[in-house]
């Protein structure tokens, strides 16, 4: 059985069982073209720079065998921009030297099959299984094909946490849900538990809900209805549970 803890202070997740594997989701590699339209300038390759860093501090530290990219590791949509023509390649190259890497597609990385070396390893958009465990982005529907897991492990809705006079206003935090199986998979019964990992982006936060766009999964409409949940900060602080999940998602 898979076991699984988070890295302290880091929006990664760390996977053991017969192999280690280091999880991150939404890098949102050439992000700041659209910061830039609005006259906010980061500097060339900052952010790939610093996701680059942090991500390879992250495999120094826990000898992963492969690191798991759950999705949108570009950031435009539909097309690759300039700047991610540069620096996913970039990101790649660097990153698959420490470490293999495992890429599970997501909304924003259209045509990244462009941009992704011979040795990573790309997997269908509808996401891979290790064990119980199905990893996917979360912008799909898992099909009734992956209905034997007993946990997902997702990225896509990037949660943060709003309350405006707590001291972790505006921060990521992690979100461990439980729910009925056929929730998900209607033909089978028992229990699911389901991670949301943050993301990896460090700049994808805000301190007012109504300026924050989450993203929309449709795994998370199908459990409104949820048994229980913990509500997790990157330094491992529990700070809430179900009742607060509308501050959150």
């Amino acid at each position: 059985m898979l076991q699984e803890h988070i890295v302290q202070n880091k929006p990664a997740l760390l996977i053991e069982g017969q192999k280690r594997y280091a999880v991150v989701s939404d890098l949102h590699i050439g992000f700041e073209s659209s910061l830039a339209s609005n006259e906010i300038f980061l500097g060339k390759n900052t952010t790939v720079d610093e996701t680059i860093d942090e991500i390879s501090q992250i495999i120094a530290s826990e000898k992963p065998d492969s690191v798991i990219l759950l999705g949108d590791v570009k950031s435009s949509i539909k097309t690759i921009s300039k700047t991610e023509w540069n620096d996913v390649p970039l990101f790649f190259e660097k990153i698959s030297k420490k470490c293999h890497v495992i890429l599970v597609p997501g909304n924003h990385d259209a045509n990244i099959q462009r941009l992704v070396p011979d040795d990573i390893t790309l997997i269908s958009s509808t996401g891979m299984v290790e064990e119980n465990i199905l990893f996917t982005h979360g912008h799909t529907m898992p099909s009734e094909n992956f209905s034997h897991v007993n946990k997902i492990v997702m990225g896509h809705v990037h949660p943060v946490f709003f309350q405006e006079e707590s001291v972790v206003n505006g921060q990521r935090v992690w979100i461990s849900l439980k729910t009925k199986k056929e929730n998900i998979f209607p033909s089978t019964s028992g229990e699911l538990e389901i991670t949301i990992v943050p993301s990896f982006n460090k700049y994808f936060y805000a301190t007012s809900k109504r300026q924050y766009k989450k993203s929309i999964s449709p795994i998370i409409e199908k459990i409104k209805q949820v048994s229980s949940a913990r509500i997790v900060t990157l330094d491992g602080t529990i700070i809430g549970d179900e009742t607060i999940l509308d501050q959150v998602l």
